[in-house]
């Protein structure tokens, strides 16, 4: 009779780790790590939709520190 094996279960998306976010403004996270702090939202949106634009395999989010929230951004439609 043949073992029982392991069931295979799907793993969790990997998630920027809390120690890495800031508690205050927003934070470029790239491909799911921190990578710039920013006091406000706009610097932080131009910041990640420059970077969208050029490199657009990237994964770009914005997190802010308040609301404890990200936002994926995404490249405009053509």
């Amino acid at each position: 009779m043949r073992p029982q094996g392991k069931q295979r279960m799907a793993a969790p998306a990997p998630r920027t780790r809390d120690k890495d976010l800031p508690t205050s403004g927003y934070a470029l996270i790239v491909d799911g790590h921190s990578k710039s702090i920013f006091a406000s939202e706009d610097q932080a949106l131009k910041t990640a939709k420059d970077l969208k634009g050029r490199f657009p395999m990237l994964q770009v989010k914005i997190y802010d520190a308040e609301k404890r929230r990200s936002e994926k951004i995404e490249l405009a439609a053509a």
